[in-house]
């Protein structure tokens, strides 16, 4: 089939299509349509791979990493983080740890508070970071244990916020795998409009074809060989634009979040080239329908 397709491009395998004459107003909606296809595939793209990677990002930011916070009476809070110290130096699986400090606790509320937030004065509780080792820990043991030992103390392993961040991405991969199956329905549904009527226009061509004996696929291989170029170079076009517009797009950086971090990295902006063969072959397999079904139909 690729065979097929490849022999489209050439010029001499297909007399019908110097017989069948070209049409001007198909051949402009099939390149825009292909154009604008591929313009919204290279976003849907880019969207679907930069959600991935920030979901990455943030997962991996809290994997093997907790924090123990410690509610408590002022005059309880630092007998409570050194009963909190002593449990985690003895505790398999811990790297390292460390409490945070007034200026840390700080920076941790400036997004909801603003900068001058005076966390001195506030009943804010103890926080303690700690990472774990490669091995993890256990932490439903550790948790008993500072029920036990620190009754103020909770320990929060990020779980619940990694497992939404990694449905998150699955989901926005998938959202990205539909969208870009949308526009290529949407885009064999133009095309197909396109040739049948650009087969209806050459009606009388055809049947004058016919009456010197041409064989329907003989017929057909002139639209399908002229649909597949136009699409070949909308898609182009439009990838080239698409991705031109991605480029243009800011950076990622840690105020701006997703939406500066949508694009491709690295080997990722081979990905969208690969979009004007696939519409390539959504044109053939569009005209090649669509002329079987309208030839059947001329008589």
């Amino acid at each position: 089939m690729i065979r097929v397709v490849l022999s489209l491009f050439r010029s001499d395998v297909n007399p019908a299509d110097r017989v069948v004459p070209p049409s001007s107003y198909t051949a402009n909606l099939t390149v825009l349509t292909a154009a604008a296809m591929a313009f919204l595939a290279v976003f849907a793209l880019a969207l679907s791979m930069a959600s991935g990677r920030l979901a990455d990002r943030w997962s991996d930011a809290l994997a093997r990493t907790a924090t123990v916070r410690i509610s408590a009476p002022p005059e309880q809070a630092d007998t409570q983080v050194q009963a909190v110290l002593e449990a985690l130096k003895t505790t398999p699986g811990i790297a390292s740890y460390r409490v945070l400090d007034d200026d840390e606790m700080k920076k941790l509320l400036n997004p909801w508070f603003g900068p001058d937030l005076p966390v001195e004065t506030l009943p804010l509780p103890k926080l303690i970071e700690l990472t774990e080792t490669s091995g993890g820990m256990d932490a439903e043991g550790l948790r008993m244990r500072l029920a036990a030992e620190a009754p103020g103390a909770v320990l929060d392993d990020h779980t619940r916020w990694r497992r939404p961040l990694v449905e998150a991405a699955g989901r926005l991969r998938l959202l990205g795998g539909l969208s870009l199956l949308l526009i290529g329905g949407a885009m064999a549904g133009m095309i197909t409009l396109a040739a049948q009527a650009s087969l209806a226009a050459n009606g009388q061509v055809i049947r004058t074809l016919r009456l010197v004996g041409a064989r329907d696929t003989f017929i057909a291989r002139a639209f399908e060989r002229r649909f597949t170029i136009r699409g070949l170079l909308g898609a182009g076009a439009g990838t080239l634009l698409g991705m031109a517009a991605v480029a243009m797009l800011p950076r990622a950086n840690e105020a701006g979040g997703f939406l500066t971090g949508l694009g491709f990295t690295g080997w990722g902006w081979l990905w969208p080239l690969v979009l004007p063969p696939l519409a390539a072959l959504v044109s053939f397999w569009a005209t090649r329908a669509a002329a079987r079904h309208m030839l059947r139909g001329i008589r």
